[in-house]
């Protein structure tokens, strides 16, 4: 129970289908105290709005405990995010606190506890295919979070509820109002949560002041532009804050942490064809088995795509999308579907 609408709707749900609910919240940054949280405004207090989350167990009837995960996100997480940056990649912090932290915990203490199910309130659902059960994308295509969860663990799966998968957003916010929850203060973060305050580059400088580290902006040809920061503070398909001025937009192409250079180009240089795929997390194996036809999501916020996914070794795969994708970004995860279903996915390598 994040304190959010969703996890608050999900327990709801529970409760009313006859469920013994439990509810937890896993503090995993900004520690809220009373005096904090009696200082700000709903959505102001971190990640895990403790108080919201405490009232609507209070409205429920339903025991509800925070366990702390800090250390366990920290190294997780917040390490991870630093270190890929400081490598030249662009990590998903979600992504990987889902897997290691979130879901990971829960059904650690679940089974502490002699607890069968885990619930969340991610909008994903529960399918199967070809005799297994797998994720499937939520009834509401704009709320649809199965990018996020593709690194999930088969074994879970038959154990996790999700009571706002089948539902539309509308109907999770008349449920939300049902229960006295301030709505007219919530609102859905877009932000990264340990980085709520400045932006990621703030953010990953105060952690390591050694990521400023200036180097040289180069074009394709390797030609000196100027001089950057340091490569931590660049992704590809970056436009602001790049300080050079050439008499063209250029963006960042690619961030080569061998040689500490970012290279710059026009817009159009941005579209690759392919990009091989690492640290695989697949519920259907048989990928791995010869050319798969499937669409592919290179980011949260962009459609899928169609591409043929080609086997390279047992823990590499290649995707060649049927049209060129913008901004592909080592680090950066893709997860294959076919139709509602996902099929896996994996950290993109090179391209």
């Amino acid at each position: 129970m994040s304190g959010g609408v969703d996890s608050s709707v999900a327990a709801a749900l529970l409760v009313r289908q006859g469920f013994d609910v439990h509810g937890v919240t896993l503090q995993v940054w900004e520690h809220e105290d009373e005096t904090v949280a009696a200082s700000k405004r709903w959505e102001e207090r971190g990640c895990c709005k403790v108080g919201i989350a405490r009232f609507v167990a209070q409205t429920l009837k339903i025991p509800y405990e925070v366990v702390d995960r800090r250390e366990t996100f920290r190294a997780g997480v917040i390490d991870d995010f630093v270190a890929g940056y400081l490598e030249g990649t662009t990590p998903n912090p979600c992504i990987r606190c889902n897997e290691r932290v979130k879901l990971r915990s829960l059904i650690e203490l679940a089974d502490t506890r002699g607890i069968k199910f885990v619930a969340t309130g991610h909008y994903v659902r529960i399918g199967e295919s070809r005799g297994m059960q797998t994720l499937q994308r939520a009834t509401d295509l704009t709320k649809d979070q199965s990018y996020f969860l593709y690194r999930l663990c088969q074994s879970w799966l038959d154990r996790l509820l999700f009571p706002v998968g089948d539902m539309q957003k509308t109907d999770v916010w008349k449920e939300a109002e049902t229960l006295g929850l301030p709505v007219d203060e919530l609102k859905e973060s877009q932000e990264i949560c340990f980085v709520s305050h400045g932006d990621y580059r703030t953010f990953i400088e105060k952690e390591s002041p050694a990521a400023k580290k200036p180097g040289a902006f180069v074009d394709d040809g390797g030609r000196y532009l100027g001089e950057h920061d340091g490569i931590a503070f660049y992704t590809p398909g970056q436009r602001r804050g790049l300080g050079i001025a050439t008499g063209r937009r250029l963006y960042v192409q690619q961030v080569l942490p061998t040689t500490n250079t970012v290279v710059l180009g026009p817009e159009e240089s941005l579209r690759r064809g392919q990009c091989d795929v690492a640290d695989l997390n697949l519920f259907d194996p048989s990928i791995l088995s010869g050319p798969t036809e499937a669409d592919i999501k290179v980011r949260y916020a962009t459609a899928a795509t169609p591409a043929i996914i080609q086997p390279l070794s047992e823990d590499t795969l290649r995707i060649s999308f049927h049209e060129p994708q913008r901004a592909l970004s080592p680090g950066q995860s893709a997860v294959f579907y076919r139709n509602d279903h996902v099929l896996g996915g994996g950290i993109i390598q090179s391209f």
